[in-house]
């Protein structure tokens, strides 16, 4: 089995991050634009340097790509949203948007890629889908105001954080149950 979606840490650690940011965005509604940039920047910056981190660590090197282009676009995103924190909310909204297709399309590929190879992959297919809902979201509902994107923000922020976790322990249980299979030796099993 081949984990190319990364160490089950990595896609932990980008779960309970997502949660946090989705919490902070929910909790302060009334933020300003500059902190939503502020937060959101730190968000997608630490979610790019795990994926980098899981396709380092992860086993498997054939569809490391995908987690390289994800990390880097994380990254990428997430620099520019340090280096531009004064931009208008309307290219923070398209920016959020262009990175959240960007995830959301990948994540639906390594689905597609690995269904033959884990079980319950429908966890990686719903976090692509909803990355992908929430770019067309963001992209048809421009003018919603700061507190709808703020919320709609929040909510996908933290649905995907669950959805990333629920994967991780997934995960985690797989390379337990073949580590076991490895220990009891291919006699046995």
């Amino acid at each position: 089995m081949i984990l190319v979606l990364g160490s089950w840490q990595s896609l932990a650690v980008r779960g309970c991050a997502a949660i946090l940011f989705g919490i902070a965005a929910l909790i302060w509604s009334d933020l300003t634009l500059w902190t939503l940039v502020v937060l959101f920047g730190a968000w997608v910056l630490v979610d790019g340097v795990f994926i980098l981190w899981g396709a380092v660590t992860g086993q498997g090197r054939e569809r490391r790509w995908l987690l390289v282009v994800e990390g880097l676009a994380g990254i990428t995103v997430g620099i520019i949203t340090f280096v531009w924190p004064d931009i208008t909310a309307l290219a923070l909204l398209y920016l959020i948007a262009a990175w959240a297709l960007v995830t959301g399309v990948l994540e639906l590929v390594a689905a597609v890629q690995l269904r033959h190879e884990i079980s319950n992959e429908w966890l990686l297919v719903l976090s692509g889908v909803l990355s992908i809902v929430f770019a067309i979201l963001l992209v048809i509902t421009p003018g919603s105001g700061a507190l709808v994107i703020t919320w709609l923000i929040g909510w996908f922020a933290l649905i995907l954080g669950v959805a990333l976790l629920a994967l991780a322990f997934r995960l985690r249980r797989i390379e337990h149950e073949i580590r076991g299979l490895h220990r009891v030796g291919p006699a046995a099993a």
